[in-house]
C-alpha cells in the first residue's frame, strides 16, 4: 500500500511539475491569448458565447492540422510551404472522386491522405537527398500542388453534397464538432510521439545540431522523409475535413493558411533556429490568431489589416527567439 502511495505521489507530482513548466514555456503567449480574450469580451458581448467558440475551434482546425507538420518542419530547422496547396489538392479531388466518379466515400478520402502523402514523401525525398533547400523544395511543390487542383477541378469549385461526408466537417460529436474532435486526437497523438518515442528524440536532435546527430547514428534522411510525409498527411486531413464542412473542394482553398500556421508555431515558441519547441505552446499561438481573428471580424475591422497584424507578429515573435537564443549563449 505504501509503495501504491509513493507511485500514486509520483504521478501527481510529475503532472504537477509538467503544468508549471507548461505555464513558465509558455507565460507570455498565454498571457497574450488572455488579454485578447478580456479585450474582445469588453468590445463584443457575442464573443465570449458559446456558438462563437465553437464556430471558432471549427475554423481553426485547418490551421490546427497543418501546423502539426509544419511544427515538426520548423523544429528540424526547415519548412514546408506546400502545406497551404496539399489542402486544396486533397480536398478538391476528394469531392470530385465522390460526386463525380461516385466512389465510395471511404476510399475517396483514402485517396485523398494518399495524395497528402504523396506530396510529402516527394518533399521529404528531394530535400533529404538533393541538400536542395526546403523552401525551395516546399514552394516548388506548393504551386505544382495548387495547379494540380485548379486542372482537376477546371478552375471551379466541384460540389459535394454527400451526408456521409459533409457531416464530418459539419457534424457534431455531442457538443463538440466533429472536425475538433479529429485535431484533438491528431495533437493529443502528436504530443505523445514528440514527447516520448524514439522518433521525438530523433527530431530534436537533428533540429538541434544536425552533425552531432549523424555522428549519433541517427539517420538524418530518414528523420526528414517522416517529417515531410506526415506533414503531407496532416494536411490532407485538414483538406477534406474543410472540402466536407465547405459542401465542395475548392482549388482556392488553404491559400495563405501556411502562413497562419507558421505564424501560430512561433508565436508558440517554436525556433527558426531549430531543436525547440512544443505542440503546447503552438494550440495556444492558434488560438491567439485565430481568435484575433474572429474579435476583428465581430468589430467590422478591415480584413486586410489581418495580414499586417500576423506579420508583425511573426517579426517580433522570431526577434525575440533570436534575442533568447543569444541570451542563452552567455
Amino acid at each position: 500500500m505504501a509503495a501504491q502511495a509513493v507511485k500514486n505521489d509520483n504521478i501527481f507530482v510529475r503532472f504537477g511539475r509538467g503544468v508549471v513548466t507548461y505555464f513558465k514555456e509558455n507565460v507570455a503567449v498565454l498571457l497574450a491569448f488572455l488579454i485578447l480574450v478580456v479585450v474582445m469580451t469588453i468590445l463584443s458581448p457575442v464573443f465570449l458565447t458559446w456558438d462563437n467558440f465553437s464556430n471558432v475551434l471549427r475554423q481553426a482546425t485547418t490551421t490546427w492540422n497543418l501546423a502539426l507538420g509544419l511544427t515538426m518542419a520548423i523544429i528540424i530547422n526547415g519548412i514546408d510551404l506546400s502545406v497551404g496547396s496539399v489542402v486544396a489538392v486533397s480536398g478538391t479531388l476528394t469531392a470530385g472522386f465522390i460526386s463525380n466518379n461516385g466512389m465510395n466515400i471511404w476510399l475517396a478520402m483514402l485517396l485523398g491522405f494518399l495524395i497528402g502523402a504523396l506530396f510529402g514523401v516527394v518533399n521529404g525525398f528531394i530535400i533529404a537527398y538533393t541538400g536542395m533547400p526546403p523552401f525551395v523544395v516546399t514552394l516548388a511543390t506548393q504551386f505544382i500542388g495548387r495547379g494540380v487542383a485548379y486542372v482537376y477541378a477546371n478552375g471551379q469549385p466541384i460540389r459535394c453534397l454527400v451526408d456521409e461526408f459533409n457531416v464530418i466537417g459539419t457534424g457534431y460529436l455531442g457538443f463538440i464538432p466533429i472536425p475538433v474532435v479529429i485535431s484533438l486526437v491528431l495533437f493529443i497523438i502528436m504530443v505523445i510521439v514528440l514527447g516520448q518515442s524514439k522518433f521525438g528524440r530523433h527530431l530534436y536532435a537533428v533540429g538541434g545540431n544536425e552533425e552531432a546527430a549523424r555522428f549519433s547514428g541517427i539517420s538524418i534522411k530518414k528523420v526528414k522523409i517522416i517529417v515531410y510525409t506526415l506533414s503531407g498527411i496532416f494536411s490532407s486531413i485538414a483538406g477534406i475535413v474543410l472540402a466536407a464542412r465547405m459542401y465542395s473542394g475548392q482549388p482556392v482553398a488553404g491559400q495563405g493558411a501556411e502562413m497562419d500556421a507558421i505564424a501560430a508555431s512561433v508565436l508558440g515558441g517554436v525556433s527558426f533556429l531549430g531543436g525547440v519547441g512544443k505542440l503546447g505552446g503552438v494550440m495556444v499561438g492558434i488560438l491567439v490568431i485565430q481568435f484575433m481573428s474572429n474579435g476583428l471580424n465581430l468589430l467590422n475591422v478591415n480584413s486586410f489589416w489581418q495580414f499586417i497584424v500576423k506579420g508583425v507578429i511573426i517579426l517580433a515573435a522570431v526577434y525575440l527567439d533570436i534575442i533568447r537564443k543569444s541570451r542563452q549563449k552567455f
